[in-house]
């Protein structure tokens, strides 16, 4: 479990960064003046040759990376709500880093997926875990089952 939260930190942590690269790169590239093709080409460019929203991407795709991993060995009712922690990550990233003011309200918000997050940790730990005499007994039907495969 704690591997998986690590991952799952590490995760997050990378997707905030990629937020906010791709952030400051279109911050730099500035407002379309339009939505004809030129000035959808003229985006293109600057986003496909700028630094930051290189870099932004490739965080992201880090991000999906430890994602994909996280969603072959986790269940998806624990994995995905665990995701909203992205917002906690995003609102602190984006003070710290931006310099955005975050009001009360959004702090409250934050707060809910704190313990929402929380609450679903401790499900996790909660949930009944297999006994190992359960274990050994499957283990000894089929082996029972294969010397009886083996006597017909």
């Amino acid at each position: 479990m704690l591997k998986v939260l690590l991952v799952l930190l590490f995760g997050l942590a990378c997707e905030s960064a990629g937020v906010i690269l791709l952030k400051k790169g279109m911050t730099h590239i500035g407002d379309m003046n339009g939505h004809g093709l030129a000035e959808m080409l003229r985006v293109f460019k600057a986003g496909v040759t700028s630094p930051q929203i290189l870099s932004g991407i490739f965080f992201e795709a880090v991000f999906f990376g430890c994602l994909m991993l996280l969603m072959a060995r986790t269940e998806i009712s624990f994995l995905w709500p665990m995701t909203a922690l992205s917002f906690v990550f995003a609102t602190f990233a984006a003070m710290w880093f931006l310099g955005e003011s975050v009001s009360p309200v959004r702090w409250a918000g934050v707060a809910f997926i704190m313990v929402g997050a929380g609450l679903i940790t401790y499900s996790e730990h909660a949930r009944e875990k297999p006994t190992i005499a359960v274990v050994e007994k499957s283990t000894t039907d089929q082996a029972a089952a294969t010397a009886a495969d083996t006597v017909k």
